[in-house]
C-alpha cells in the first residue's frame, strides 16, 4: 500500500546561553522571574534547560520555512527583551567564549537531576546549546527508511552551521568543539540503521527491559525519530548565531527529506553509505566546518564544499520550489562567502588582539559579536 506524502510541517527548538551584559560572562543563577516573564509573554514556548544559564524556545508547528523564520525571529525577539529587563542578554552560540564549566548550576528538575546522578561530570560538562528542526512525517516505517538515508547528509549541515570555536577561553582548533563533549553521553553520533519501525521499537524494548533505558527522549542521536511528535528531528547542528542561517537549514533540512520521498515515490532510493565512512565526514565538519571539503563517497575523493554544496542545491532544487523556499535554500551560498558563526568570531577574536586587546578583551568582544548577531533581523 502507498504511503500518503508527509505534511512536511516544521517545528524548530533553538538553545541559548545567557550572559552578563557588564561582564560577558554566563549568568550563572539568573532571575526565577526572568523565566516567569519569559513564559508569560512568549506563550508557553520558553523552557529552562539543562543548566540555568541556558534557556530553550521552541516554535509552534510551521506548515512552511516563511512561517517558521516569523515564529522564530519572534521567540528570539521576546526573549532579548525579557533578558534585558535583567541586564543580560542570549547569544546563539554552542559555546560560550570562556566560560567554565564547572562553575556552572544545574536547573533543579527530576529530569536533570537524574541525569547528573548517572553521567556525573559528562553531563556536567554539557555548557553546549543545539538546534533541533523536527520535520512531520506520521507514518512511523516512512520515518525509519527516511532515517536510514538522511544519515548521509548531517555531515552536510554541520558543516554549515558551525559556532562552537572556543572552549573555556581557548581557540580549539575545531569549528565545533560542541559535539567533541556531547559524544561523551551515550546513544550520541549517528543513527542506528532499522529494517522496519518494529524492529527499531524492540531494540527499544531491550533497552528498557534491561532497565538502562526508561525514556525514549534519552536517545540523543544527531537524527532521531521523536518520541513526543510524529516527526523526524535533526539534531547535529550547532545552533545558528544568525536566524537566517537557521531558517537556511531548516529548509535544507525539508527540502532534503523531500528529495528522499520523491525518490522512493518513483521507486528509487538514496545510497546508504556505511557510518564508518558518515564518520569521517561528521569528523571534517566538525574540525574543519567547510574549509576542507567533505568526502564525495560515490567519487572516492574529498570534494570542496562549494561544488558539494552546488550539487545539492541543484539535487534538491525541485523540493524548494515546490516548498516556496528558494530564496532560503540559495542563501546557504552566503555562508560559504562569509563564513559560519565559528569563522567569524575567529577572526573578531584575532582582530581585537592585533588591535592591541589583551586576551580576556578579545574574548570578551566575541561575547559583543555574539550578542549583536543573535538579534540581527528579528
Amino acid at each position: 500500500m502507498a504511503v500518503p506524502e508527509p505534511a512536511f510541517t516544521i517545528g524548530m527548538e533553538e538553545e541559548y546561553l545567557l550572559v552578563d551584559k557588564v561582564t560577558r560572562d554566563l549568568a550563572t543563577d539568573p532571575p526565577a522571574e526572568m523565566m516567569k516573564e519569559a513564559q508569560s509573554r512568549l506563550e508557553g514556548q520558553v523552557a529552562p534547560e539543562f543548566l540555568r544559564a541556558q534557556i530553550e524556545v521552541g516554535t509552534r508547528v510551521c506548515n512552511n520555512v516563511q512561517e517558521a523564520r516569523r515564529e522564530l525571529a519572534r521567540l528570539r525577539r521576546g526573549i532579548a527583551e525579557v533578558a534585558d529587563n535583567y541586564g543580560l542578554a542570549p547569544i546563539a552560540a554552542s559555546t560560550h567564549p570562556f566560560a567554565v564549566w564547572y562553575q556552572q548550576k544545574h536547573t533543579d528538575k527530576e529530569r536533570y537531576d537524574a541525569l547528573t546522578k548517572e553521567m556525573q561530570a559528562a553531563a556536567r560538562r554539557l555548557l553546549i546549546c543545539g538546534m533541533h528542526v523536527h520535520v512531520g512525517i506520521a507514518d512511523n516505517d516512512l520515518r525509519i527508511d527516511l532515517l536510514n538515508q538522511f544519515a548521509y547528509f548531517l555531515p552536510h549541515l554541520l558543516a554549515l552551521s558551525c559556532s562552537s570555536p572556543f572552549w573555556e577561553g581557548q581557540n580549539t582548533g575545531l569549528k565545533s568543539y560542541r559535539l567533541t563533549v556531547f559524544d561523551a553521553l551515550p546513544r550520541t553520533g549517528l543513527p542506528e540503521r532499522f529494517a522496519s519501525y518494529r524492529e527499531y521499537e524492540r531494540h527499544l524494548e531491550i533497552m528498557k527491559d534491561a532497565g538502562i533505558l526508561d525514556d525514549p527522549t534519552k536517545i540523543w542521536w544527531d537524527m532521531r525519530l521523536s518520541a513526543r511528535y510524529p516527526t523526524l528531528e535533526s539534531r547535529i547542528t550547532d545552533i545558528c548565531t544568525r536566524l537566517d542561517d537557521a531558517v537556511a537549514l531548516a529548509a535544507m533540512t525539508v527540502c532534503i527529506l523531500s528529495m528522499l520521498w520523491r525518490l522512493r515515490r518513483n521507486n528509487q532510493r538514496w545510497r546508504e553509505y556505511a557510518n564508518m565512512l558518515i564518520m569521517e565526514n561528521r569528523w571534517r565538519a566538525m574540525r574543519y566546518s567547510f574549509d576542507e571539503g567533505l568526502v564525495d563517497f560515490g567519487k572516492g575523493k574529498v570534494v570542496p564544499h562549494d561544488q558539494m554544496l552546488d550539487e545539492l542545491i541543484e539535487l534538491i532544487h525541485e523540493d524548494a520550489v515546490s516548498r516556496d523556499c528558494v530564496r532560503e535554500i540559495e542563501s546557504l551560498r552566503g555562508i560559504l562567502s562569509r563564513g559560519t558563526s565559528a569563522h567569524r568570531q575567529v577572526a573578531v577574536f584575532e582582530k581585537a588582539k592585533s588591535d592591541g586587546a589583551s586576551h580576556r578583551e578579545a574574548l570578551n568582544a566575541v561575547v559583543d559579536f555574539l550578542i549583536a548577531e543573535t538579534q540581527l533581523g528579528i
